[in-house]
């Protein structure tokens, strides 16, 4: 039954991709030191921790690792960058295929609480309460491209830019790797003269509503993929809440979600 979860968390056709990514282990030239841990089951364990939302000491021991290294494996991948790789390789996947739709890109936040940490801040609309801001950004069809962390008192449009510079370039069916959408679009809380002057000298089409003037109704065509992206990244439970002391750890697991959403995509295509 252990198998069968550790499979189901982590198919082969996953780590496949994850493999190649992460630093192989090295043995102390003095020798000594603990025993190591597979990667692939510390890896596992990490993606259980995300998809259950259970604190690390929780963490069932048929995962073969102790709690503490696979949070110390945690917190060295995480300063590697291996979040970050690992879904710009599933990126790269889909792309070869032809299967990111560049024709707009879709920006939108969403508010969650938070225990404790950095990348907080009281939250406008929870009374105040500490809280977490995830901005996401994706392509037409609501594939996630780029996320990003702030303090829930952080308004939305401070991170338009960022994640716009921070789309990666991704292969192609043909031709060269891509990173620039045709389209931008997004609610009226990125509206401002400044964005749309900022698009257009990048040769991007603003799609932003108009504050008084257009209704939010109207990008409901597109808005409801961005939405329903941000409700696949909240199917983590570890994302409901924010309950890391450090800010980067929290921005580690939207990252790993945002990868993970991008390979149950690449992993329809395959079967």
């Amino acid at each position: 039954m252990a198998v069968d979860l550790a499979r189901e968390l982590v198919p082969d056709g996953l780590w496949k991709i994850v493999a190649p990514l992460i630093t192989p282990f090295r043995p102390r030239q003095q020798g000594g030191g603990t025993v190591p841990v597979a990667d692939r089951k510390v890896f596992t364990a990490v993606v259980y921790v995300l998809t259950s939302g259970c604190a690390w000491r929780y963490l069932p021991p048929t995962f073969g690792t102790s709690p503490a290294t696979a949070h110390r494996r945690f917190a060295a991948w995480t300063k590697a960058g291996l979040w970050r790789r690992l879904h710009r390789a599933v990126l790269d996947e889909l792309g070869a295929r032809g299967e990111l739709d560049w024709t707009s890109a879709i920006i939108d936040a969403a508010s969650v609480r938070a225990k404790r940490g950095a990348l907080t801040g009281p939250n406008p609309v929870d009374r105040g309460k500490k809280g977490s801001k995830l901005h996401v950004l994706s392509e037409a069809q609501g594939i996630p491209l780029a996320v990003a962390v702030s303090g829930a008192n952080v308004h939305d449009s401070q991170a338009f830019k960022p994640l716009l510079l921070g789309l990666p370039a991704t292969r192609s069916r043909r031709g060269p790797r891509r990173r620039r959408p045709v389209k931008v679009r997004a609610d009226k809380a990125y509206f401002s003269a400044e964005h749309l002057a900022w698009l257009r000298s990048r040769g991007l089409i603003p799609r932003i509503a108009r504050p008084g003037i257009e209704p939010g109704e109207r990008l409901g065509r597109h808005r409801w993929k961005i939405e329903r992206s941000i409700a696949w990244l909240f199917g983590y439970r570890r994302l409901t809440v924010s309950y890391e002391r450090k800010g980067g750890h929290f921005l580690a697991f939207l990252g790993l979600a945002a990868a993970l959403t991008c390979y149950k995509k690449l992993a329809k295509l395959t079967t």
